[in-house]
């Protein structure tokens, strides 16, 4: 694992304001973590690939060995189409992306995933941010589901931006370390490429002036993207000052 230093960190959100929910992490610790946790996503068809084609070098035409060429290869595809836009640039600093596209890719990637996904709600373009964030929570919505479910994504708005990804399952299990940043209580342990993106999401959220909430049931949890001063509005008001002694 990779330890934090406290220095090169990660700047600061746009609009100047800190970052009091994450831990602090080099530019050059993030960049290192995201590729791994690409590689993580992208190993498993690659392997896939290479086992059916040294299968049809000892069984030349064989239909099976075939058919997990085929598979792996689309698997990777799709992976990789879906990191160029969750991970990737995706373009100029400043690019806009048409939530099409980000839905095309996510139907791409869910196809070799155990849940279903869902996609509704207004079509347009969106700083690409926005379409990031919505890409990486439908991963981590997917990956707190055990077995089978369903993924549903709700664009609620453009301008200001807005969505909505609720997973159902059976059984829902949430990362922990997810839980501990949603909830700002993450401390200063190690950062890994499991951990990386859901701090890397809460980023993007930052820098865009956004806030990623979450309620969860035994069957259920849900993601809420909106602006942050929205979110902050909605949060419960704290106790009270003390009654006069």
């Amino acid at each position: 694992m990779i330890r934090q230093f406290d220095q090169t960190k990660i700047a600061q959100p746009a609009d100047g304001s800190t970052m009091t929910s994450l831990p602090p992490i080099s530019a050059a610790d993030l960049a290192a973590l995201l590729s791994s946790r690409l590689c993580h996503d992208i190993i498993s068809p690659v392997f896939g690939i290479q086992s059916g084609l040294e299968l049809l070098d000892d069984m030349p035409g064989d239909k099976e060995s075939m058919q997990l060429v085929r598979s792996s290869l689309k698997s990777a595809v799709a992976k990789l189409q879906f990191a160029r836009i969750a991970f990737g640039a995706a373009g100029s600093q400043t690019a806009m992306i048409d939530l099409n596209d980000a839905k095309t890719v996510a139907t791409g990637y869910m196809e070799h995933e155990k849940p279903s996904l869902v996609w509704e709600g207004e079509p347009g373009y969106v700083p690409k941010n926005c379409a990031k964030i919505v890409l990486n929570l439908i991963v981590m919505a997917s990956a707190s589901i055990s077995r089978g479910g369903k993924v549903h994504v709700q664009i609620d708005g453009i301008e200001p931006f807005g969505a909505t990804i609720t997973a159902t399952g059976d059984r829902i299990r949430m990362q922990q370390r997810l839980v501990a940043m949603l909830d700002g209580t993450m401390g200063e342990e190690a950062m890994d490429a499991q951990a990386i993106q859901p701090y890397y999401t809460l980023f993007l959220a930052e820098e865009s002036g956004l806030a990623v909430t979450y309620e969860k049931t035994d069957d259920r949890v849900v993601f809420k993207i909106g602006p942050k001063a929205a979110a902050t509005a909605n949060e419960p008001a704290g106790p009270g000052p003390a009654p006069a002694a």
